[in-house]
């Protein structure tokens, strides 16, 4: 593929921007004159950090927040014969089925080009073993990014006819993760944070659990996309609160996404919220769910690649469901600080009560409500474990339960 000087990029077949390749290897977003006449200026249009406006910005953190990580992303790069660290060139080759609404590339969007390659349980087996070499399910006719350092597929649901790759920048579906070799049973731990999520309204992606071959496998819905009646498949916009915030997640050493790295905090989520959600209120009431959990279940794997927004409208925004959701505290080798701080509380095992309250009142939201809020979220949470929502006997429904009194008396 021959490099371009610029690339555009696509909403609902608009071209709404174009990214401008620097020779420093950084890159530039410049809106189009479409955009500036659709759409009130600051409007969060492509991401909060890159509001609307007539003058190029730099869009450099928001474009590698489109792309995964480590072995993958220097597998991906290797097959497009470009830099692990060429943005602009990962793009170009692979910028068709990104996460969100927006689809990437020199010309439109063409669904005539679009293809899916239907796998057998054979051959979907193979490509679950093969994902070193071909991560994503990625190939020469594959044009498709995930960001994530966990080893995935990208899927397009066939109903009854099973599964099949997408092929051209065909949008897919669902992902599927596969279980990390250094901690067998995270896939399952993961799943049932899940259906616990689920079960409190903090979710709505499908989840299911299947053994490949060899290997565990977690297979969720992408929130980021709708199936209509007659399946056809719609992008939907979102942005994770790194590019959100405008943290380019390759700093320090893939470290960036945590707070204590100069990530983003749940108080800049707060403040994005305030400024452009519809409904401040309900979605800091949201937010303050969202936090109780993450104590609830003890990850602290919470950072700000694993918050997400959706943009319903190109000047609105409010928080995505749940989806990278893991119990850490279950590998007692992991981190037990937060990955973003609580009420000033760094070490999440000692989170109380009053912390979630501090925090959301430092967000400018009513402290009572915020009491009420996570105190709701603690009370449904024991409802749900006592439902038997998910196996009461797992590591997680004891750990969740024993939390919540905790809290509670807290």
């Amino acid at each position: 593929m021959a490099p371009t000087d610029r690339l555009g990029v696509w909403l609902d077949d608009s071209r709404i921007a174009e990214l401008l390749p620097r020779r420093d290897g950084s890159i530039n977003l410049r809106y189009t004159e479409e955009a500036l006449e659709t759409w009130p200026l600051n409007s969060p249009v492509i991401s909060c950090s890159l509001p609307l406006g007539p003058r190029a910005q730099p869009g450099l953190a928001f474009c590698r927040g489109l792309l995964p990580e480590g072995n993958a992303l220097r597998a991906l790069a290797e097959r497009a014969g470009v830099a692990a660290n060429d943005t602009y060139g990962l793009l170009e080759r692979y910028g068709r089925d990104v996460a969100g609404a927006l689809v990437i590339g020199a010309q439109p969007p063409e669904e005539r080009r679009f293809g899916i390659e239907e796998y057998s349980e054979e051959s979907l087996r193979e490509a679950v073993e093969d994902l070193d070499d071909h991560p994503l399910g990625a190939h020469d006719d594959s044009e498709l990014s995930l960001a994530g350092i966990q080893d995935k597929l990208l899927l397009v649901d066939l109903g009854d006819r099973g599964w099949g790759r997408p092929l051209h920048g065909r949008p897919s579906t669902h992902i599927l993760k596969l279980d990390d070799r250094r901690r067998p049973g995270l896939i399952d731990a993961e799943a049932e944070c899940l259906r616990l999520a689920r079960a409190l309204g903090l979710t709505e992606i499908d989840i299911r659990v299947e053994t490949l071959g060899e290997s565990r496998c977690l297979i969720v819905s992408r929130f980021d996309r709708a199936i209509g009646p007659d399946g056809a498949v719609r992008r939907i916009h979102q942005e994770d609160l790194c590019q959100a915030t405008g943290v380019d997640p390759s700093d320090r050493r893939g470290r960036a996404k945590y707070e204590r790295a100069g990530g983003p905090t749940l108080r800049q989520a707060a403040a994005l919220l305030d400024s452009y959600a519809g409904d401040v209120e309900a979605q800091l009431d949201r937010l303050v769910e969202i936090t109780a959990f993450t104590v609830l279940t003890g990850n602290a794997d919470a950072h700000g690649k694993n918050l997400a927004l959706l943009h319903p409208e190109p000047d609105r925004i409010e928080l995505a469901p749940l989806y990278d959701t893991v119990p850490t505290v279950l590998w007692p080798k992991l981190r037990t600080e937060a990955a973003m701080s609580i009420g000033a509380q760094v070490s999440l095992p000692d989170v109380t009560l009053k912390d979630i309250v501090r925090e959301g009142r430092a967000w400018g939201h009513d402290e009572d409500r915020v009491e009420a809020v996570a105190t709701a979220t603690i009370e449904a949470t024991t409802a749900a474990l006592e439902r038997g929502e998910i196996d009461p006997a797992s590591d997680l429904a004891r750990f969740a339960a024993k939390r919540a009194k905790q809290l509670l008396r807290s």
